[in-house]
């Protein structure tokens, strides 16, 4: 070949590369990225089920007494608290399992032998979730899948020699729920993770990681952690981001969060998070939010499971709907944490607070699925009264059964006011912009339509 047709070879590959480049959506860096708006989907679904399930799940410990802060009742951090040498931890492990236990140990009693994928789907599609989050690698660097990246640490050559994350994916699609990921970019023990290799561990194993989950499972949810270590550009995530929204399979319908450098959390990525309502002071969560937001919480004090927990440590089913409420009500989405144990057993107390979500939104869930936060300046100052709208219906969710007639002023007009479940009417009054609804007085336990919290809706609201 002559050097003139090389270099027009080398030109041309050039042009074609520039205008593949040029041709992309979007380009690799959060001016770009951060153009691409949350899909509808996800801020149309507000509850999903978060799963924490893994080693440390054998184990199941935290201390829930002895300890004030929230992240030191973490179960699932039980790994790193021996490593760091936290004395809560290490005298359990050693009194339980012995000085010479290792937590790779752990693996082979790790054995989900009572795992059962559809019933936890169909536990999920009863409690009113959108959208189920699985684990599929936590700190520890454990796999719920047969990663190439880790092949002798995951799943399927340990422990239950099945692939978790495959079996629990078919199943809650099955039941036409959406199906993602957490993945955690740090892992405490792992060789290459320090500063002096963190580009070989980038390279080498994170994205090629990450890609591989993305290609073998099409998540439509990447709730990604353990950034805080190292900024997004050390950690390539622009670099991953702009892949995921231009070439992987689930390029239109994928949503991530906020957790891909240590700068990034209510700044970049997709939805901004919370979580047991930490970080909450930041810009773009909780009241009048205008960005895509989502606090995820677990039923008790840990997101893995701890067996130390009683009903004093785990909130009420009250609770929990309240909760659900309060989120939705402030422009965010409920992700509900569950933490089955290491034989693959959803606890009992866990399962009730589900379906008593999931028998409330069955009667109201008109006023939260779909809904948008009302912001108007006319809103009364109750915080028992919340609000949400949807076409050109007002939602007024009662966190308590008030004694007193709900007032609305500044309305233009308003039609037909229902309490959702209750097949008898109330009493209303219009005036000079001024809604006043007032409740049956004589109403009777056995003729609320539903436990817990309740929902006004006011159809053709006007303002």
């Amino acid at each position: 070949m002559s050097v003139k047709l090389k270099k027009k070879g080398i030109s041309l590959l050039f042009v074609l590369l520039s205008f593949a480049s040029l041709s992309a959506q979007y380009q690799p860096h959060w001016d770009s990225l951060d153009k691409r708006e949350v899909p509808q989907w996800w801020q149309d679904a507000k509850f999903g089920i978060f799963i924490h399930w893994g080693l440390y799940s054998v184990p199941a410990y935290a201390p829930v007494n002895e300890v004030d802060g929230i992240y030191e009742k973490y179960a699932e951090h039980y790994y790193n608290r021996l490593l760091t040498g936290n004395k809560f931890f290490q005298d359990f492990h050693a009194k339980q399992y012995g000085e010479h236990f290792k937590y790779a140990d752990f693996a082979p009693l790790f054995k989900a032998e009572y795992f059962n994928s559809d019933e936890w789907a169909e536990l999920f599609r009863e409690a009113g979730a959108k959208y189920v989050v699985l684990t599929s690698k936590h700190h520890d660097g454990f796999c719920l899948w047969p990663s190439t990246q880790s092949p002798h640490w995951n799943s399927v050559v340990m422990g239950p020699h099945t692939d978790l994350i495959g079996k629990l994916s078919t199943s809650v699609r099955n039941t036409g729920l959406r199906f993602g990921l957490y993945y955690s970019l740090l892992e405490w023990a792992h060789p290459l993770y320090s500063q002096p290799t963190i580009e070989k561990w980038v390279d080498r194993h994170m994205i090629p990681q990450m890609k591989e989950l993305v290609n073998n499972y099409k998540p439509e949810i990447i709730f990604s952690d353990g950034e805080w270590d190292y900024d997004s550009k050390t950690l390539k995530s622009e670099e991953f981001l702009a892949w995921l929204y231009n070439e992987s399979p689930v390029k239109n319908s994928v949503v991530v969060n906020d957790r891909w450098g240590k700068e990034t959390r209510s700044k970049h990525g997709g939805y901004y998070t919370t979580e047991y309502d930490l970080v909450h002071s930041q810009q773009g969560i909780g009241d009048n939010a205008d960005h895509p937001w989502e606090e995820s919480r677990g039923i008790g004090t840990s997101y893995g499971y701890n067996r130390f927990e009683t009903t004093e440590h785990y909130l009420s089913s009250k609770q929990l709907i309240d909760i659900l409420i309060d989120k939705v009500a402030n422009g965010g989405n409920f992700l509900l944490n569950i933490g089955p144990d290491a034989t693959g057993m959803i606890p009992v107390v866990m399962q009730e607070r589900l379906l008593d979500i999931g028998k409330w939104l069955k009667v109201n869930g008109d006023a939260i699925y779909f809904s948008q936060p009302w912001k108007s300046p006319n809103r009364p100052k109750n915080e028992n009264l919340l609000f949400t709208r949807k076409g050109g219906n007002l939602y007024i969710l009662l966190k308590k059964w008030p004694k007193t007639p709900v007032i609305l002023t500044g309305l233009k007009g308003a039609g037909k006011v229902e309490l959702l479940g209750y097949k008898g009417t109330l009493n209303t009054k219009q005036q000079q912009g001024k809604l006043t609804i007032t409740f049956p007085p004589s109403l009777t336990v056995d003729e609320l339509p539903s436990q817990h919290a309740w929902v006004i809706k006011v159809s053709d609201f006007r303002e």
